[in-house]
């Protein structure tokens, strides 16, 4: 099965930030593996083909963060 990978920079002040973008991402059907760093302030996925840019993207916008940028399998996309 292909898979997709997924880059979002998103703005994360403390480790309460992160977590929160882990605790959505673990919960979310699809996702291969994940890496959230608060270091970079990213959050880079492993999808399943199944799972659109759009459905991670809306995830993570609803921990409140607010997301930078996004790109799918390398290609910028829009947030």
């Amino acid at each position: 099965m292909a898979e997709h990978n997924y880059k979002f920079e998103v703005a994360m002040s403390c480790g309460g930030c992160s977590g929160a973008i882990e605790r959505v991402l673990k919960k979310l059907d699809g996702v291969k593996s994940y890496n959230v760093s608060l270091e970079t302030q990213t959050a880079e996925i492993v999808a399943e083909d199944s799972l659109t840019y759009d459905t991670v993207l809306e995830k993570i916008k609803k921990t409140g963060k607010t997301v930078k940028s996004g790109q799918a399998d390398g290609t910028p996309r829009d947030i």
